[in-house]
């Protein structure tokens, strides 16, 4: 019988540095911010030397709980409170995007519609009306909205394909095939990057070519906050797959015994219906 599953205390790890350290780095690099955004350059020498202590944290970090798993110290009671934990964690997340589409919704039914019918406002914005795409009363400029096909429907495609490329890479791990284990965890990495160039490439047109920006009122704020989190969260989401793809190359995880992939795939999973939320309320509607 597994040892691991009849144990009858739960493995807490030694003391360690590494969350004192990543807040230190935090800190460093929101000073740095702070004295960025008030014109003195120096700022940047604390951010860059934030990221860099935040990097060395994570792997240092991410490396114990790596030895820790492969030593045999997790069983079922923590694989089961990994479990809740991503689970909760995954939750805040659907919070987080779900504010931001709040906050569309709201702008899309009320505040436009409700300016663009009160008689007192025709005096101070003639001829604004509540068809949306809108980026307000008030706002002279000119600006194209992004179409939902095109670079939209391709990056869609790209994110519904890399769900199916680490779930074959899953059932790969569970009947221990190696080799297609990494195949398809590399195919899905690939993918996340490619979403990543497109949506960069996106962005460079919608500065230049549509005058869409960040500060295109109601419409570019809600368009940029969501897509743009998104994209932070789609570049975390392969960055942790690439630490599993090597952790995999190294041999690491069991058929039986796997969550920090599952975890990572979870996320992955989440991060694919957050992008066809985004399609269809932003770029289609």
């Amino acid at each position: 019988m597994d040892h691991s599953t009849t144990r009858t205390h739960y493995a807490v790890p030694q003391p360690m540095p590494w969350p004192i350290m990543g807040s230190i780095s935090l800190f460093f690099m929101a000073l740095g911010a702070v004295f960025v955004f008030n014109g003195f350059m120096g700022g940047w020498v604390s951010i860059a030397g934030g990221v860099m202590l935040l990097i060395y944290m994570m792997v240092r970090w991410f490396g114990d709980v790596a030895r820790e798993s492969e030593a045999g110290k997790y069983g079922a009671w923590e694989d089961l409170s990994f479990r809740w934990g991503m689970s909760w964690f995954i939750f805040s997340e659907v919070m987080f995007f779900g504010a931001f589409f709040g906050a569309l919704w709201w702008v899309r039914q009320y505040s436009v519609p409700d300016l663009a019918t009160i008689e007192s406002n025709a005096l101070l914005w003639p001829g604004f009306t509540s068809k949306w795409p809108s980026a307000g009363p008030g706002f002279a400029e000119a600006f194209t909205p992004m179409a939902a096909w095109g670079i939209p429907a391709i990056n869609t495609l790209l994110l519904l394909s890399s769900g199916v490329t680490v779930t074959i890479a899953h059932w790969a791990l569970k009947v221990d095939n190696r080799k297609q284990l990494i195949i398809w965890l590399a195919a899905t990495i690939l993918l996340g990057a490619v979403f990543l160039a497109l949506q960069a490439y996106e962005y460079g047109h919608a500065y230049s070519e549509l005058n869409l920006k960040l500060t295109t009122g109601a419409y570019g704020s809600t368009f940029f906050m969501l897509t743009g989190f998104h994209g932070f969260h789609v570049t975390c989401g392969a960055l942790m797959l690439t630490v599993i793809l090597f952790r995999c190359i190294a041999g690491h995880f069991k058929p039986d015994h796997h969550f920090g992939f599952e975890g990572v795939a979870w996320y992955w999973h989440f991060v694919d219906v957050v992008w066809l939320g985004l399609f269809i309320f932003v770029y289609m509607l």
